[in-house]
């Protein structure tokens, strides 16, 4: 089992930054893709951005690319979202999840999920 706690969240203006960070415990998860995944109020919860477990590819969603990249650092367990230039549609809750396939099918269908973490954009 894969535990994901995130961490960062909070209140940013638009136009600022902000980064959220995902520490995984439990199975090894080094060699596992991880990723970003958000819920606004009354919407479902859509990708945001993925990494895969080396590091060397990365997957955004179009409304978010150029704006947020995703890193992740092994030696710490951890995935990062550093989030520029957000804007107030970017306001939801952030959940960081893991997956131990390859390729980028798993994004429709998470193994692992964290409980995620409140970012709100102020205008």
């Amino acid at each position: 089992q894969v535990q994901l706690v995130e961490s960062g969240g909070g209140l940013v203006q638009a136009g600022g930054s902000l980064r959220l960070s995902c520490t995984a415990s439990g199975r090894t998860t080094s060699t596992y893709d991880m990723g970003w995944f958000r819920q606004a109020p009354g919407k479902e919860r859509d990708f945001v951005a993925a990494i895969t477990w080396s590091g060397g590819r990365t997957y955004y969603a179009d409304s978010v690319k150029g704006r947020f990249t995703v890193s992740r650092e092994n030696a710490k367990n951890t995935v990062y979202l550093q989030m520029n230039s957000p804007k107030p549609d970017d306001t939801a809750v952030y959940y960081c999840a893991s997956d131990s396939r390859s390729g980028w099918g798993w994004i429709r269908s998470p193994e692992f999920w964290g409980r995620g973490t409140q970012v709100t954009v102020s205008s």
